[in-house]
């Protein structure tokens, strides 16, 4: 199948690397590579920037001057969004979870560095502050364009159909994908590459903050959405999807020694740095697979690096405890 991808804005520094994980490979006595989506270069990267380059070329073509989109305190989507907005000349609105802390840092910071303005949603339900926001940026006469939660939208997710393209480029000997999966974009997108480039592979989400028949269910039909988006009549289901929600832990960005020894153990042994929140939780995922051997190490298996490291910055204090 060849199916024709949208117009899309370059953002992202592509292809991004593929490389061997070698002291972790030796360590855990499987075969680990990454692919380096931390490395898309658009205000330190990150797998949203990908989904952006769709997006932001969607507003562009509908004459849109402001986009707007919602997200966590951290979220890196936002961060990227704002940077993007940067990039392509528009106004960013920023409707984040919760209140203000004491003092920006992480992502929030370059929020702020990046000209974005921020709506706090307190203790309203985020979403009924996004459609506020959008109202009134209508009234305005500011133009408002929606980028939807994560930028998990069937426009958003062919992004990564397109990205799995470019991985089978550059080496499609991957028996598993492994990725933090949460809004379920990058993950339904993954699938549906899958199967328009015949990659053979098990592409498996480690949940980040959503029961796995929940995120099997939601990755399913956007995975259906999009394969639809790209003309192509293919259709997902539940049972097709695979999430190991085995590490929710204390719930999304709630910390525990999972993610903080995948942290160290990766920056240790390889010099790369994860994130408190998806890849932290998705790499120590991996690496309790590993050890308990729900995956084999007879595999060959890509880790794939969706971003978000400037959340460290905002997570010192708890970073400091456990260590491999």
């Amino acid at each position: 199948m060849t199916p024709t991808f949208p117009p899309r804005l370059p953002l992202a520094a592509l292809p991004t690397p593929v490389e061997p994980l070698t002291r972790l490979s030796a360590r855990t006595g499987a075969e680990l590579w990454i692919k380096r989506d931390d490395l898309t270069g658009l205000a330190f990267g990150g797998n949203k920037t990908r989904k952006l380059e769709f997006l932001v070329a969607e507003a562009q073509a509908r004459g849109a001057q402001t986009l707007v989109t919602v997200g966590a305190a951290q979220s890196n989507h936002c961060r990227q969004t704002a940077a993007a907005a940067a990039r392509a000349g528009l106004g960013c609105i920023l409707v984040l979870a919760g209140s203000p802390p004491a003092m920006a840092s992480g992502n929030l910071l370059l929020d702020d560095l990046l000209g974005a303005e921020v709506i706090w949603a307190g203790n309203r339900e985020k979403l009924t502050c996004l459609e506020e926001a959008l109202d009134l940026a209508e009234q305005q006469g500011r133009r408002p364009y929606r980028i939807p939660y994560g930028g998990s939208s069937p426009l958003g997710a062919s992004a990564y159909a397109q990205a799995l393209a470019e991985l089978q480029q550059q080496d499609s000997g991957f028996d598993r994908l492994v990725l933090a999966s949460s809004s379920g974009g990058t993950q339904a997108g993954l699938v549906v590459g899958a199967r328009l480039f015949d990659f053979r592979g098990r592409i498996t989400g480690i949940s980040v903050d959503q029961p796995a028949e929940a995120l099997q269910e939601t990755v399913a039909e956007l995975a259906s959405q999009t394969a639809a988006r790209l003309g192509e009549p293919l259709s997902f289901h539940p049972g097709e999807i695979d999430v190991d929600d085995g590490f929710l832990g204390g719930g999304y960005g709630v910390m525990s020694d999972v993610e903080r020894q995948a942290i160290r153990t990766f920056a240790a042994e390889e010099g790369i740095l994860l994130d408190p929140v998806y890849t932290g939780r998705a790499a120590g995922g991996m690496l309790a697979r590993l050890r308990d051997g729900r995956i084999g190490r007879s595999e060959r298996i890509l880790f794939w690096h969706t971003g978000g490291t400037p959340a460290l910055f905002a997570y010192a204090d708890r970073l400091t405890v456990a260590r491999p």
